[in-house]
């Protein structure tokens, strides 16, 4: 498998760092968390002239050519930069979900307005006790007429209440827990029925909860056939994560390696002593394999073999997720007090670090999924192309 980025990749990566190392200091970033909003509609607007918002839109809709890997190159460089804006949520998940089974009409009433970075999306799907299950959808929807009517309630929607409109799960048909009878909806965030409270999540970006009361919501997609389009979205937004935080950790080897340079003890800087010199090459090791299985999760997220894109997104998933937090332990120890500090930034990648593992599933819940899907059988193509 060639891992080398094409020359219209590369390009992208070094115009985005250009943008996060200009207009996207730290310290602008600080400014950006104090703000009522928390997340900069400036910096989304400059992200929409760049093509970002736009990556991976059917190009019917005013999108451009794109797939994880694009979506890969763009989020390591977001990692570095710890960019706060609804990204993923708008584009990774829900344009991402409404270009999968949306209609012709609905393509056409929301994919321009993404890609013009005049329109927000977000998934609303966990729910209380749902313990990271795909599955576990209670709240329900009933057809009445030519639409539908939801009733529950939704928990930590990434950026559900600047959303303009919400990708919501619902009931449609089953029990609690059963993968079959989960559709998809289109739910205005303004509409009647809809409540939304917005909280500020640990790291520094929003999250919502949301609840439903005879809310009306539009069919997104066939009835009952939502899991199979929610378990992809997942895989998706789970590479864009694992690639996250692997720009997230090359930046914070960069930060202490020069900490460690400058920072003296005993009349010598703190990197010339042997023990710590292996502390930060076992933190390199853990982000160059965490780079390794982002690259592989970003190649296989599309793959048509769900049993295959299961294991590699749980083992990806996995791995990047103890890699997180003993590249964000070992550099907090080694800045020593200051590192928990607001004042140094790398407090806040650490605790981006800490909730990029806790999204979508942790290590835990990863590490018992891979296991799990070792059971299923592999499809004869998956084998062929294996054992080739």
């Amino acid at each position: 498998m060639d891992f080398r980025l094409s020359d219209e990749q590369q390009q992208l990566r070094d115009t985005l760092a250009r943008f996060v190392q200009k207009d996207y200091a730290f310290e602008k970033r600080k400014a950006i968390l104090k703000s009522k909003d928390g997340w900069s509609r400036e910096a989304w607007k400059q992200l929409a002239e760049m093509g970002l918002t736009a990556l991976g839109l059917p190009e019917a809709h005013g999108g451009l050519p794109g797939n994880a890997v694009d979506t890969m190159v763009v989020m390591e460089v977001f990692g570095r930069g710890l960019v706060v804006e609804p990204y993923v949520a708008t584009v990774v998940l829900g344009a991402e979900l409404v270009g999968k089974a949306g209609s012709d009409a609905q393509q056409a009433a929301i994919l321009p307005k993404v890609a013009a970075g005049e329109h927000l999306l977000a998934l609303a799907h966990d729910e209380a006790g749902g313990r990271y299950e795909l599955e576990h959808v209670a709240t329900g929807a009933k057809k009445q007429g030519d639409h539908y009517l939801l009733n529950g309630a939704k928990t930590v929607v990434l950026h559900g209440a600047q959303a303009d409109t919400l990708v919501v799960s619902a009931r449609t048909s089953g029990a609690a827990r059963d993968a079959k009878g989960i559709s998809l909806f289109l739910v205005e965030r303004k509409a009647a029925g809809v409540s939304v409270r917005d909280n500020p999540t640990h790291d520094g970006q929003r999250a919502a909860e949301v609840a439903f009361k005879n809310a009306r919501g539009e069919l997104l997609g066939k009835e009952g056939q939502g899991h199979a389009l929610l378990e992809h979205a997942q895989a998706r937004g789970i590479a864009a994560l694992c690639a996250e935080a692997v720009g997230n950790m090359a930046a914070l080897i960069e930060i202490t390696l020069a900490y460690v340079k400058t920072r003296k003890q005993f009349g010598v800087p703190i990197g010339s002593f042997q023990a710590l010199q292996h502390r930060m090459a076992d933190m390199v090791m853990f982000v160059e394999q965490a780079r390794s299985m982002a690259y592989l999760v970003a190649a296989k997220a599309d793959a048509t073999d769900a049993a295959e894109r299961r294991r590699v997104v749980s083992a990806a998933k996995t791995f990047v997720g103890q890699a997180a937090r003993f590249v964000g332990q070992q550099a907090v120890q080694l800045h020593g007090g200051i590192g928990v500090t607001d004042e140094a930034n790398v407090s806040h990648y650490f605790k981006r670090l800490t909730l990029i593992n806790a999204t979508f599933g942790d290590a835990d819940h990863h590490l018992g999924r891979f296991s799990d899907a070792l059971l299923e059988p592999v499809e004869p193509a998956a084998r062929k192309s294996a054992a080739a």
